[in-house]
């Protein structure tokens, strides 16, 4: 995963610029009042600090949009080029005028960086490190703060400091973020899918992973091309082929589905549950009891918290928790066909994918087959095991990559598989005609070896020695798919051939209610997370401090007033970096909405006690002591959680097709809450006071826990395209409860 990791880290030093520049205008700003006169005129003043943030508004209306139209990697670049022209005119800046145009320009920079670096991660990470990846923008931005205020403070100490110095540094780092995007960055392979490049995304997808073998995820990708759709849950009982499991709700063989292992004559079949078997009783009871006592909590909550809850406790986090079946599924019943692995269609080694042969430097081919089976380079690494074992397959011959990390080519990340199958339905007009079943697989349970502590089979129990894994499984009809190819009688993932060019975003398919699901999820946490006292933290850290004396030491050592606010800024940022490793660590192990439920009382409690410091009188080195403790306390844990965390679930949670106008419309709701957060903060000071302020923040925390425990998904390790399809299935439960 080398390489997702050093293309994120590349992707945000965006953020890093981002950090920069909101640091060093608010150490310039007080050298340029004095040059310009500008103490008469706080309009000019406020609009020099603002501009940035109007210019970034503005730009994400449209950045949504075109990032789907261009690309992500595109966007990216016209972001580092803002950057760096931005830096350069300010410079420059003879007058005010070009100083206000310079900073529109670092505004639509940040706009673009800040909007699409979550997105691009979101888009290239492995879903098992998605989370810690995309807390690398918060990471990234402290330190570009931090260094910047480090900067700052040094030039300040000089007896006539040089704002336009100050300013046009930015340039110099944003050159190198430019040469990164243009040659070090590749295009997001998601987008890439969109636009029917299926050769670039696969090379792309390559580079990513560190493998070849990439078929698993490259059908993911063209699978979350769709939006909506009618989706299924499931369940299904994978075992050896040659078991028979005496469960009278068990599917015969008909609907089954052959899983062919990384070996010849090695295969295990999944047969789907189709009545009130006891398994399916276990495996809904935990869900049916949430729902019962907690009736409040979105469906969709329930949802995505039973997959969490029936991960199986062996294993890594990184590690695939679903077996690998092998690079082929076929559909029993439909298919003469057995075991053994056909020479005929397994190419030669050095041979590419069917759908980049016969294309040529064209990657137009949407009509050949996406995946083929197939054996890879990886194949000759497995380690001999006994057929049919489950057990021996789970732990033995697993496919290993050069990190030891468990892959498969129908492994699409977090420990889901990706299969299909060959299914009849009855046309309008009384006749049969065939399609597809697009099935995301999930281990449920245990080996069966262990099924004695959590669920017996009705009647006699299956000999010790036989093995099964329960699964969950969201069944859906394919995003694309040729239906004349039926004809053909297509084997296993071969049967996937894209049969139309992908279509664009559209507005129409916002208002899908998975999607409407999600921005309701999207622009709720933004809002809140605008409105819970960051704003305000920042603008008292200052005067806190000074309380505690850190003025006073700072003044007894010849440093200035203006050189002294700086440090302080500097350390309050320097504090945040530990906090924020350590949510990096978190986010993909504890989850998204396990950081936020324990972070927001922290959050609470410390703006309380600001509140009661700001009411009841005491001692002025209990009061700072106090306080100081408190903001410190605040910072450490909003860095945690409510600070990435929004960006991170915003990127994770819309289709390919309308994440770019999606995440523009949360984007442009974090701007103009922070427009609003910010110029209403004075006004609220002398109307309410201080102690009224953060109790209103306080008040917005505390109804922010409440939005997360009822509505806010947990999202770790999961494909990006079946957290879309669970939204969709959640929208789809709430609408048929309210109708009941």
């Amino acid at each position: 995963m080398s390489g997702a990791v050093l293309v994120a880290v590349a992707a945000a030093i965006g953020n890093l610029l981002q950090g920069w520049d909101n640091a060093t205008i608010a150490g310039a700003v007080l050298y340029i009042k004095r040059e310009f006169s500008l103490e008469s005129e706080p309009t000019i003043e406020g609009l020099i600090v603002a501009m940035s943030l109007i210019g970034a508004t503005c730009i994400t209306t449209c950045s949504g949009g075109i990032s789907d139209w261009l690309g992500r990697r595109p966007m990216l670049i016209i972001s580092a080029v803002l950057y760096c022209v931005s830096g350069l005119v300010m410079l420059w800046s003879p007058n005010v005028y070009i100083l206000l145009l310079a900073r529109l320009l670092d505004g639509f920079g940040v706009g673009l960086a800040v909007t699409l670096v979550p997105v691009y991660i979101s888009e290239t990470a492995p879903p098992e490190i998605r989370g810690l990846l995309n807390t690398l923008p918060q990471f990234t931005g402290s330190i570009g703060m931090f260094l910047s205020y480090c900067m700052v403070f040094g030039m300040s100490l000089s007896e006539l400091p040089n704002w336009r110095l100050m300013l046009g540094v930015l340039s110099i780092p944003s050159l190198i973020y430019f040469i990164l995007t243009i040659f070090f960055l590749p295009e997001s392979p998601r987008w890439l899918v969109s636009q029917g490049r299926m050769i670039e995304a696969k090379k792309v997808l390559q580079r990513l992973r560190g493998r070849e073998d990439v078929a698993g995820e490259m059908a993911l990708l063209v699978e979350g091309l769709g939006v909506g759709g009618e989706t299924s849950i499931e369940e299904y009982i994978i075992g050896p082929a040659n078991e028979d499991i005496e469960d009278q709700d068990i599917s015969d063989d008909k609907d089954q589905i052959k899983l062919y292992g990384p070996e010849e004559g090695l295969s295990w079949v999944a047969r789907p549950v189709t009545g009130q078997s006891t398994l399916g009783i276990v495996s809904r009871h935990g869900s049916m009891a949430s729902q019962s006592a907690l009736g409040l909590v979105d469906p969709l909550v329930t949802l995505f918290g039973s997959v969490h809850e029936k991960v199986p406790e062996t294993g890594s986090m990184r590690s695939a928790l679903f077996p690998h079946f092998g690079s082929m599924f076929s559909v029993g019943g439909n298919q003469a066909r057995n075991e053994e692995w056909d020479d005929d269609i397994v190419p030669r080694e050095g041979e590419d994918y069917p759908s980049d042969g016969g294309g040529g430097d064209s990657d137009d081919n949407l009509h050949s087959p996406l995946i083929s089976r197939q054996t890879t380079s990886l194949d000759k690494d497995i380690v001999p095991t006994n057929h049919g074992s489950l057990t021996s397959l789970r732990h033995g011959s697993l496919m290993q990559s050069t990190t030891g990390e468990q892959v498969g080519s129908m492994g699409i990340g977090g420990g889901w598989q990706i299969a299909w199958q060959l299914s009849e339905k009855v046309g309008p007009d009384g006749k049969k005609e065939g399609g597809f079943k697009r099935i995301y697989l999930h281990q449920e349970g245990v080996p069966g070896s262990r099924r004695g502590s959590l669920v017996s089979l009705p009647g006699n129990d299956a000999p010790i020695d036989s093995e099964y894994v329960q699964a969950a499984a969201l069944v859906s009809q394919p995003a694309l798919y040729a239906s004349e190819l039926m004809k053909q009688h297509p084997v296993g993932p071969a049967m996937i051939h894209p049969a139309e060019t992908p279509k664009g975003p559209s507005w129409k398919d916002i208002f899908e209610p998975g999607v409407k699901h999600a921005l309701v999820v999207g622009i709720g946490i933004q809002i809140l997370q605008q409105f819970s006292g960051i704003n305000g933290v920042l603008y008292y850290t200052p005067q806190i401090l000074e309380q505690a004396g850190v003025g006073v030491l700072l003044s007894n050592l010849g440093i200035s007033s203006s050189s002294a606010s700086l440090l302080i800024s500097g350390i309050t940022t320097l504090l945040m970096l530990p906090s924020i490793a350590v949510a990096m660590r978190l986010m993909d192990i504890a989850g998204r909405r396990s950081l936020l439920l324990s972070t927001l009382p922290v959050l609470i409690i410390s703006l309380l006690v600001l509140v009661i410091g700001s009411v009841v009188k005491m001692g002025n080195v209990v009061h700072a002591a106090i306080s100081t403790v408190s903001v410190v306390l605040y910072f450490c844990f909003f860095v945690m959680g409510f600070g990435p965390i929004p960006n991170i679930l915003c990127a994770e949670i819309f289709p390919t097709r309308v994440r770019g106008i999606c995440i523009a419309i949360c984007a442009l709701t974090f701007w103009i809450c922070d427009i609003i957060v910010t110029y209403s903060l004075p006004v609220l000071l002398k109307s309410v006071g201080l102690a009224g302020v953060f109790g209103m923040y306080a008040v917005v925390c505390v109804i922010s826990w409440v939005f997360v425990f009822l509505k806010v998904p947990e999202t770790k390790g999961m494909p990006l395209e079946v957290i879309t399809e669970f939204f969709s299935v959640g929208a789809k439960q709430v609408a048929a409860a309210k109708n009941n």
